[in-house]
């Protein structure tokens, strides 16, 4: 069985007398250990598709299972406790807290988990050794460097164990080459199994992963696999 599958979903708003379809009738599926990427411009519903997958939102119609929970429906408190455990996010302006020092930015998570202090503390320096930034604890974000921040943002996501990652536009604010490097860790992070779905406006980005959806005008409009299309994966 699929990690998330989405069957027939879509978010209906109504503004000014106005049906605005921003997701409709959507179903996929996303595979455990896969990184896959959901790309389309500004508007086209990629993001809103995102904060329901992420249990930001609920869909108007369909269903979505995510790791064996059916998330249409649920309260709030409900869709909080799913992204609590189940979910790690990853956003282009890296969210940390700037008074807060590197370790304290990865533990902040886990605090919501009632996870004890030794505990975080343990966790937090794996998921940094993970990142190659357990030499930077004591530093704050104002410190680090846009992909040593990114890389900071990259651990928090890891610490509570989520079945998968939300990566929003996570290299839109770095150069090109810090860029590059957080997908090479993102690659290594799914080699070592974990789930990692990118969402992006840029095709370049959208290439270096092994499976492309792309959504316009709230629809699925083309679906790239490089393993059945015969193609080397990027």
């Amino acid at each position: 069985m699929a990690l998330i599958e989405v069957r027939n979903v879509s978010k209906i708003y109504h503004l000014g007398g106005e049906e605005i379809r921003a997701l409709d009738d959507v179903s996929l599926d996303i595979n455990r250990g896969e990184f896959m990427s959901i790309i389309g411009p500004s508007g086209s519903g990629k993001s809103t598709l995102m904060h329901i997958l992420g249990c930001l939102d609920s869909p108007t119609h369909g269903t979505i299972n995510l790791d064996g929970v059916m998330i249409q429906g649920a309260s709030r408190a409900q869709l909080a406790t799913l992204r609590n455990q189940k979910i790690g996010f990853v956003f282009q302006f890296f969210n940390l807290l700037p008074k807060l020092n590197v370790l304290q930015n990865v533990e902040l998570p886990m605090i919501y988990s009632g996870i004890g202090r030794r505990e975080r503390h343990e966790r937090a320096m794996e998921a940094l050794k993970q990142v190659e930034l357990d030499h930077r604890v004591k530093h704050r974000p104002l410190q680090l460097s846009g992909g040593q921040q990114q890389r900071v943002a990259i651990a928090r996501a890891l610490v509570n164990n989520p079945k998968i990652i939300f990566a929003d536009e996570p290299t839109g604010n770095l150069d090109s080459h810090t860029g590059a490097a957080i997908l090479e860790l993102f690659k290594k992070l799914t080699a070592e199994g974990r789930t990692i779905a990118l969402v992006t406006h840029d095709p370049n980005i959208a290439s270096r992963t092994r499976r492309r959806i792309e959504i316009r005008d709230g629809k699925i409009t083309d679906h790239v696999d490089p393993t059945l299309a015969g193609l080397k994966e990027a």
